[in-house]
Order: C-alpha cells, then sequence, then structure tokens
C-alpha cells in the first residue's frame, strides 16, 4: 500500500487519481504511524513551505517520515514535497526536514519577460541515472508550477536539471528518497511513467 502523506497541501486527490490509473493500491492519510509503516511513501504538495512545517510538526508526520525514510522505504517527494526534504527553506524562513542539505531559494531573474512563478511545460534534462528515471527521453517535458526551486549543498545530490534563465534542480534525491520539482501527475505519460518506475523501486540505487 503507498501512502500519500496529507498535511493540508494541494494536489493530493490528483496523485491519487494518477495511481488508480496505473491500477496501484493508495490511500491518502494523515495518520503518523501509517506513513512510518508504509510500504512506500508519496510527499506531494501545493502550497506554502513553512505551513506545510507547522502541520508536518503539528501532526507527527516529521518524524513519521524520518522514520520511514531511515527505515529506507522508498519516498516520492512531489512540488513542495521536493522542497522541503532540504534543510531549510527562503519561503518563511523555515527550517525544513533536512534529508538533504541545502537550501531552497526564491527564483531571482533578470529577464522581465520571464514571470514567477514558473509556470507550464519545461524539459527535464537528467544528469546521472536513477532507477525512477528509467525510461525518460531527451526532450521529455513536465508541468511546473512554483516560485521557490531545491538546491542541495552537494551535486551529487541533484538527478536532473531544467532550465527557466538559470540552470535549477529538477530532480533531486538522497538513498532511499527522490524528489521532482515537477507535477508527475499532471506530466501525462512521461509523468505516469515515473510514478510506474516508482511503483517497484524498491529503494535502492542499482
Amino acid at each position: 500500500m503507498i501512502r500519500i502523506v496529507d498535511y493540508e497541501a494541494g494536489n493530493l486527490t490528483s496523485v491519487k487519481r494518477a495511481l488508480d490509473y496505473l491500477g496501484v493500491r493508495s490511500e491518502i492519510t494523515p495518520d503518523a504511524e501509517a506513513v512510518a509503516k508504509a510500504e512506500r511513501v508519496i510527499f506531494p504538495g501545493v502550497g506554502h513551505a513553512a505551513a506545510a512545517m507547522k502541520t508536518l510538526r503539528a501532526r507527527g508526520l516529521d518524524q513519521a517520515l524520518h522514520e520511514a525514510f531511515a527505515n529506507g522505504i522508498p519516498i516520492l517527494g512531489i512540488c513542495v514535497g521536493a522542497q522541503i526534504v532540504l534543510s531549510h527553506s527562503q519561503e518563511g524562513d523555515t527550517t525544513c526536514l533536512g534529508f538533504i542539505a541545502g537550501d531552497v531559494p526564491r527564483f531571482d531573474l533578470s529577464d522581465p519577460l520571464l514571470k514567477i512563478p514558473h509556470m507550464g511545460w519545461n524539459e527535464v534534462h537528467i544528469t546521472k541515472p536513477h532507477p525512477v528515471l528509467k525510461g525518460m527521453r531527451p526532450g521529455d517535458e513536465f508541468y511546473f508550477v512554483h516560485s521557490y526551486y531545491p538546491k542541495p549543498a552537494d551535486e551529487s545530490n541533484v538527478y536532473a536539471t531544467s532550465e527557466y534563465e538559470i540552470t535549477f534542480p529538477s530532480v533531486i534525491g538522497s538513498k532511499n528518497l527522490l524528489a521532482t520539482q515537477f507535477h508527475l501527475e499532471k506530466s501525462g505519460r512521461s509523468g505516469l511513467g515515473i510514478l510506474k518506475n516508482f511503483v517497484s523501486w524498491d529503494g535502492s540505487l542499482c
């Protein structure tokens, strides 16, 4: 059973519908014990980093996620769930989960034609292989909606990048955690392909 973490962030039902389409059993739950003992965890979200962390702490979900991570349970972060796995976010100046050392800065762009948030389809370029990214092709596009982006301290935690005036990490990971800044559940066949790979991933990098 895949547990989708409910911390009052948006897009939870869209992720579940994508899994339903793939024929995969899942449930949306705010229960910390259920998350800690899940076979796999999906940590999606649309919203504000500081508010997200406040709810995670109030529900004990921060500790549940730490327990799942320490026990090698495969975890997939999406959008805000790909940001607050880092140490700190500039959105609300908040301390985050710290699974990956790094910060979450806001886009600071010089081109007035580029709007913030970065919204719409954009290419994702793999920088190093990962089992969950298997089958991605050069030029594949995914759907983004974000004003902040993940910036790991160590480039070894970056698995793919995208361009929006700057080159920014769009897929990051560590051990049994992989996280995408783009929305898999809104990215058509390409997004479903990554979700399908996650469903069969055992959390190893082999």
